[in-house]
């Protein structure tokens, strides 16, 4: 059964009647096909552009000192579901020195915990290494880690972590001293039973200047009542003996708790509506404003069922209009396997785009926002199609080379380590893929024109984006299942101008989550949003990073998300500015400081 609402009266009955006959066809096919995927053949690539790509990445994650394998499940053998969907990364900086560390998540085996399955955070040196300081921080944990999220949800001055699991999520409150403490219990956020934790973001629903908590759940899994590979059609791919679901496993249902602004959350998904929905294979969650009315919304994406637009209705309830808004299916009206989620304007008009990453035989869908939330698919006509060969996961829209473009970029890695045997074209290990923006609405792929980093092959899953050497180009993080974890470091060639952006709320939520920025450069302009959660799992370096191109000022305008204006004229380029919402630029800070940006 697919969830559907239809209480939308902007919606012409010419559309709705499209939508439910492409959703009823959808299902019976996919039932029918089991776990198969829909089988879509790649767009004819066009000729290359011969435009040189400046950025170049370069793994150094062996040289910066992230040794720790990252396991999960078994390397060459996957007989349950549990074992092949992987976990998630953050850039954050959990000690306020201006530099960005690092943490993973990691999972562990059936067969029992080797001594290296734990998450690890990773204190950046500010020289290009990390230290791992996950016994001394108190976040040794072992056991099948999902998602990460990062907020402030005390405001006290320290991003704290949220973290989805297998069985119980954990939230763990930096204590502000290099330490982290587990208030799951305290908090009011103990499951009574087991469930398998997802998604997750910290946004302020109700803008009461508290951080809240949506939280999206994959499948009911129990080893004991799981098929075996091959027990039936949900249980095999291509002919090959796989493990079973999601299709044929009960769905998942997702939560939204309150923040009661005293350390503690209530649950609130059923008076918000959120409890209705349990017909979703629920994974990566975002929130952010899509249709520009000053109120958070959240976007899950959702494996083999229809992903879920939660637009919300400013009275602490939301409504699901994921299809009827044009992100819950493909352009032909099919589920597909949702898996990732980039956000950022791609074209440039001021509205938060959607880039949603699939299975192997699809193509990944980019969706462009006309403004007021509702999107039309452009994979096809971005030239986005002309890949369908790979699992996808981890993603991004964010300027690679600080052109002032917003590329793409995603990781890919099988979930049927076993089936590369039998079938060679289905390798376990895949590359990770760029597509540059070329400016005209179209992007080109490249993968060995990008560097080593790029076209090297790995069983990925999270990835994350920031700038962890603090030299003004954007890095990423990548999560690689049972083998140490990728730090893929940007060398920019070219002359490029960027501007990055560090937002302090006040009376907004400390972390200034949901805050809307939106920068003018030359005759560009372009959105940003400051995020909780994105890519698959994973958390983003919360500092907003703008590429300018050839453009040495630039003038920005942020929307604070207690709603307060503000705006700053001619900001000279290549440098850090702190915003303190109600203060303007706050000059002098550690940030700053990090960068060697002046004083201002």
């Amino acid at each position: 059964m697919i969830l559907l609402s239809f209480s939308y009266s902007r919606m012409k009955i010419t559309r709705r009647s499209f939508v439910l006959t492409s959703l009823l066809a959808s299902a019976a096919k996919m039932a029918a096909q089991g776990v198969a995927s829909r089988a879509v053949k790649p767009q004819a690539k066009p000729l290359p552009s011969g435009r040189p790509f400046d950025a170049h990445f370069v793994d150094v994650a062996r040289a910066a000192g992230l040794t720790f394998p990252v396991i999960y499940g078994e390397p060459h053998n996957s007989d349950y579901i549990l074992e092949s969907v992987g976990c998630g990364c953050a850039f954050f900086d959990y000690d306020s020195d201006g530099w960005m560390d690092i943490f993973l998540l990691s999972g562990t085996r059936l067969t029992g915990a080797p001594p290296e399955a734990s998450n690890r955070l990773y204190k950046n040196n500010r020289d290009g290494t990390f230290t791992d300081v996950t016994e001394r921080a108190g976040l040794r944990d072992v056991g099948w880690a999902s998602g990460v999220c990062v907020g402030d949800y005390n405001n006290d001055g320290s991003e704290d972590l949220f973290c989805t699991y297998f069985g119980q999520n954990k939230l763990y409150r930096n204590n502000g001293d290099g330490t982290f403490t587990d208030v799951t219990k305290q908090a009011g956020l103990s499951n009574e039973v087991p469930r398998w934790g997802a998604g997750c973001t910290f946004f302020d629903y109700n803008r009461d200047g508290y951080l809240d908590l949506f939280v999206s759940n994959y499948l009911q899994f129990d080893l004991a009542h799981i098929p075996k590979p091959g027990a039936n059609s949900n249980c095999n791919w291509k002919g090959v003996p796989v493990e079973c679901g999601p299709r044929g496993l009960p769905t998942g249902y997702h939560s939204l708790y309150r923040n009661n602004g005293d350390g503690t959350f209530t649950d609130v998904s059923q008076q918000a509506g959120i409890s209705n929905l349990r017909e979703s294979y629920g994974m990566t969650v975002v929130a952010a404003d899509f249709d520009n009315d000053g109120w958070p919304d959240v976007y899950v994406a959702c494996d083999s069922t229809p992903s879920l637009l939660l637009m919300n209705n400013h009275d602490g309830t939301f409504r699901e209009e994921g299809v009827v808004r044009g992100v819950a299916l493909s352009e032909d009206g099919m589920e597909q396997a949702g898996m990732g989620i980039g956000v950022g304007d791609y074209n440039l008009d001021g509205a938060l785009d959607l880039f949603k990453t699939h299975f192997a035989d699809d193509t990944n869908g980019l969706y462009r926002n006309d403004g007021k939330g509702n999107f039309d698919d452009v994979t096809l006509a971005a030239k986005i199609g002309v890949e369908t060969h790979y699992i996808c996961w981890g993603a991004g829209m964010v300027d690679l080379d600080n052109d002032g473009w917003p590329d793409l970029f995603m990781v890919t890695g099988s979930v049927y380590p076993q089936v590369e045997a039998k079938l060679p074209n289905y390798p376990n290990l895949t590359p990770r893929a760029v597509f540059r923006n070329l400016g005209n609405g179209t992007f080109e792929e490249l993968m060995q024109e990008a560097g080593p980093g790029v076209a090297a092959e790995h069983c990925s899953r999270g990835c994350a984006f920031g700038d962890f050497d603090n030299d003004g180009d954007l890095d990423i993080l990548v999560v690689n299942l049972n083998e140490p974890p990728s730090l893929l470091r940007n060398d920019l060639r070219g002359s490029h101008h960027w501007l990055k952006l560090k937002l302090m709320g006040t009376k907004s939520n400390r972390s200034a989550i949901g805050a809307r920025v939106l920068v003018r450069y030359g005759r560009k302009v372009q959105v940003q949003e400051v995020l909780s959660q994105s890519s698959f799992y994973s958390v983003n370096d919360t500092r907003l990073h703008f590429g300018l191109g050839p453009e040495k000022i630039a003038d920005i305008e942020v929307r604070w998300p207690n709603g307060l204006e503000e705006k700053f004229k001619a900001v000279a380029a290549n440098q850090l500015l702190v915003l303190k919402e109600g203060s303007g630029i706050v000059p002098g800070t550690a940030w700053q400081k990090a960068f060697g940006s002046p004083t201002i």
